[in-house]
């Protein structure tokens, strides 16, 4: 497979990896039946009934041009044609004891098709790997041994490096053909990617830029302007998320609106996927959290993190954001920073608001409000990680969370304040 551009668009060609083996296929068994033929010619005079021998290689010559399409691609190689071809080659073993003369066989002598029994096998090889290959050179083997009668020395040696070379060739067309899927796959992917990056330089000229004159106009006018301003920004964080990175949600959860958003986005990103397997990316947790208010950056590359883990860390993150809605307002800004350490990832949730006073947590969780010590400290301590809060009155607040990639429980583990 190849991957050719033109008029700037990416235009995927296939090609076979297994083609040449079934051109190869083909070449053998026009030469292996000449060579049977050429040989039996030139040990004419010992056949006992010759005309056997006569009509056999006549319909071996006949059968094998003909079917030279059918052995010219996997797909014209039908199970019907397979199992016709290896017919005439098991015939033509059984008829060498009619044909031939008994001292001729009992020495040993070749078989009818003779090398060219060996073109069929291969045949079921290239089709269906090695275990068509395993099939059919057992086959071959037991009408051998019926032919001879005795399992000769130099018989056994022949039935078994059929049957070990067909077997050998099957497996590595099986391999080829794997390869073959991975190399598809990924240049289909490379192929995608330079289709969404043009679609993106067109976005971004165009869509990105109106959708951004509708939010700026729109909260200076205020009123429905003003709402449509909002949606505006919005679904310009969305579409520049998705050309960007190419992250949505799992599930395509809403973005985050404030209360009650935080669990149904978690859960929806975390479990639309039950029998996915760990790890997760992160980042596809967080997306749901950025709107016109909310700035997400995260890095370019995933950041996995065991599912059970990240779903914990994202509900703290929209527990972090449920505070400033609450405590900052509706207009007040965020920023969502995702960093990928070596032994951990850290999330920081940043806002412009007014600050937290001084004995204000400590005093919210006397009053039995626990949405910072639970529903944020409580769920990274769980984890085996912390949170780190720091605010100044007036220069808003910014929460540092923690959680070591090795999520195993820690107990005791310090809590910074």
């Amino acid at each position: 497979m190849a991957v050719r551009e033109r008029a700037g668009r990416p235009k995927i060609m296939r090609m076979s990896v297994e083609q040449p083996l079934w051109r190869a296929l083909s070449g053998y068994r026009v030469l292996t039946m000449l060579y049977a033929i050429g040989f039996a010619a030139n040990g004419y005079e010992g056949f006992v009934r010759p005309w056997v021998a006569v009509a056999y290689f006549v319909v071996l010559f006949v059968w094998t041009l003909a079917t030279l399409p059918r052995v010219a691609n996997a797909a014209s190689c039908t199970k019907r044609f397979l199992a016709a071809d290896l017919t005439v080659a098991l015939t033509g073993i059984l008829l060498t004891p009619l044909a031939d003369a008994h001292e001729r066989v009992a020495s040993g002598g070749p078989t009818l098709p003779s090398i060219w029994t060996a073109g069929s096998v291969l045949a079921f090889a290239i089709k269906g790997g090695w275990r068509w290959a395993a099939f059919a050179s057992t086959l071959v083997a037991v009408v051998n041994l019926i032919e001879r009668g005795t399992p000769a020395r130099d018989t056994v040696h022949n039935v078994v490096l059929v049957w070990v070379a067909s077997i050998a060739i099957g497996y590595v067309v099986e391999v080829a053909r794997a390869s073959e899927r991975t190399l598809a796959r990924a240049l289909e992917i490379e192929a995608a990617t330079r289709e969404r990056e043009r679609l993106a330089r067109d976005i971004h000229d165009s869509v990105l830029q109106v959708l951004a004159m509708v939010q700026r106009r729109g909260a200076v006018l205020g009123g429905e302007a003003g709402e449509l301003g909002r949606m505006a920004g919005e679904q310009e964080v969305a579409l520049r998320a998705l050309v960007s990175g190419g992250l949505v949600p799992e599930s395509g959860a809403p973005p985050y609106a404030g209360s009650g958003a935080t669990g149904a986005a978690v859960h929806t990103a975390g479990e639309s996927q039950p029998d996915a397997p760990d790890p997760v990316d992160l980042r596809t947790l967080l997306v749901p959290y950025a709107t016109s208010t909310i700035t997400l950056s995260e890095p370019g590359a995933p950041v996995p993190l065991a599912r059970a883990a990240a779903k914990e860390l994202a509900a703290a993150v929209g527990a972090a954001l449920d505070n400033v809605r609450k405590h900052a307002g509706e207009g007040a800004r965020a920023w969502i920073l995702v960093e990928d350490e070596p032994d951990s990832v850290v999330v920081t949730v940043r806002d412009d608001g007014p600050g937290i006073p001084d004995g204000r947590l400590a005093q919210a969780e006397g009053e039995g409000r626990l949405g910072v010590a639970q529903s944020i400290r409580g769920r990274l301590r769980d984890l085996g990680g912390d949170a780190e809060l720091i605010s100044v009155p007036g220069q808003g607040t910014e929460v540092e969370l923690t959680v070591p990639k090795d999520t195993r429980p820690a107990r005791g583990k310090a809590e910074r304040r």
